[in-house]
């Protein structure tokens, strides 16, 4: 990585990728080529409280983003879906306050995680029929936070993988079709009934893992949320080939992947989730 204050011209911007033991930093170019950059890749040992002991993750970040090198960029940054929450909520009838409906999501938390809500920094897209909700651990976000204002850079997001997909991804679903995220051996179904977003599962992969597991998984998850099971699966990331062979009653079907993802480190791909837009 070069030394020195590094130019920031117009269009461009950080993002950086933070997976359970490695950070990866890529520069980003909306109007000139390459679109991509690699700045660098740090690992760290994760400690077992994400709620405390995060300072490795701070030193890694800190090798990425030498002092002074990238002053005034804009940062982006995607993190692991296992470094964060994800859940649905039902609305309280007759709800009509905000007030409402963010009590809901602390008992629907609590319920489906144990945690205490006063650990997380939660944040929300809060749709009318269904909200959709991400938690952070305080302690992971005070440590980005810390690092992004000692570099002086602009925080734009922080955001878990799932639902940078979602965000970037949503809109092209196929009637009927459920939405999928494939990251290293976990798929994250994103379970739609009428039009909507009604859950958001996580599921390890075995290994030897084919169509007719993932058939099964698709009509188990279908039946635990009480809707039909899915003709079709649009997913992001690399799966198995035999996911891609199409089957009478379900097929699988794969958003665009960039050439050379799949070679990428697991911290370089949730860098580029859901690419520069």
């Amino acid at each position: 990585m070069r030394s020195g204050f590094a130019k920031l011209s117009l269009g461009q911007g950080l993002r950086l990728g933070v997976a359970a033991g490695s950070v990866s930093l890529w520069r980003t170019s909306r109007w000139r080529a390459p679109a991509w950059t690699p700045l660098g890749e740090a690992a760290y040992a994760p400690g077992l409280d994400l709620h405390g002991d995060v300072a490795a993750l701070g030193q890694a970040l800190e090798q990425v983003l030498p002092a002074g090198q990238y002053a005034g960029w804009p940062l982006s940054v995607v993190l692991d879906d296992a470094l964060a929450r994800l859940w649905q909520v039902d609305l309280p009838q007759g709800a009509t306050r905000l007030a409402d409906i963010e009590a809901a999501a602390a008992l629907r938390f609590q319920s489906l995680y144990g945690d205490a809500p006063g650990l997380w920094h939660s944040s929300s897209a809060w749709d009318a029929r269904a909200p959709f909700c991400c938690a952070v651990p305080r302690a992971l976000l005070a440590q980005l936070t810390r690092v992004a204002e000692a570099r002086k850079l602009a925080l734009i997001f922080i955001t878990p993988q799932f639902a940078r997909h979602w965000n970037r991804w949503h809109g092209a679903l196929k009637p009927g079709a459920w939405f999928g995220q494939l990251q290293e051996n976990a798929l994250t179904l994103g379970v739609r009934h009428a039009g909507r977003l009604c859950a958001v599962r996580a599921l390890p992969v075995p290994q030897d893992a084919g169509s007719d597991w993932l058939a099964q998984t698709l009509a188990r998850e279908a039946l635990l949320q009480g809707v039909s099971a899915p003709a079709l699966l649009q997913l992001c990331g690399a799966p198995p080939p035999a996911w891609l062979t199409p089957a009478k009653a379900f097929h699988c079907q794969v958003f665009s992947t960039p050439d050379g993802e799949a070679a990428l480190s697991p911290a370089a791909r949730l860098a580029r989730s859901g690419g520069l837009a």
